[in-house]
């Protein structure tokens, strides 16, 4: 898939297109049609984003190509992106089982007390025990293709 932006006065204009579609419409591909290369875009860290959303076009080694520009957060976006984070969590449906875990800023995100074990029997998973704060065994849920739900108060799965 060969695509092609047309160049005016040393300038891209508007979007790429396919060569095939170029051929198809135009009989060839215009002399003020220059090979183009799509980047796909990066994906930002955390704490950084895209900026602009759309990348601009600019000639890189002789070819068109989509040029994509990641910054850091400003303090109020950092700012803003932790308090939804801490928002959301402790609006959760299950957030008093979770009291214990903490906000760690370096990841935006909760984390328990103490690592999930990794040593769980088959047909059982460690689930976060808010009533003892620590990691405790539970059954996977069902496969008999109904919706469950597990409740930590019962420390059960349930239909939903």
């Amino acid at each position: 898939m060969n695509l092609y932006i047309r160049v005016e006065n040393g300038q891209a204009v508007d979007h790429p297109a396919l060569e095939d579609n170029l051929i198809d419409a135009l009989g060839s591909v215009p002399d003020n049609w220059e090979p183009f290369n799509r980047v796909e875009a990066p994906v930002p860290n955390l704490y950084q984003v895209l900026d602009p959303v759309e990348p601009s076009y600019e000639k890189v080694d002789g070819v068109w190509t989509d040029v994509w520009t990641v910054r850091d957060m400003t303090s109020d976006e950092k700012i803003a992106l932790q308090q939804s984070t801490q928002l959301n969590w402790k609006s959760g449906p299950n957030y008093f089982n979770f009291t214990a875990w903490a906000y760690d800023e370096n990841l935006n995100q909760y984390v328990p007390p103490e690592p999930r074990p990794t040593d769980a029997p088959q047909g059982q998973r460690y689930r976060w025990q808010g009533t003892s704060n620590s990691w405790q065994l539970a059954p996977d849920a069902p496969t008999d293709g109904a919706i469950y739900i597990w409740n930590f108060a019962t420390w059960a799965w349930e239909l939903a």
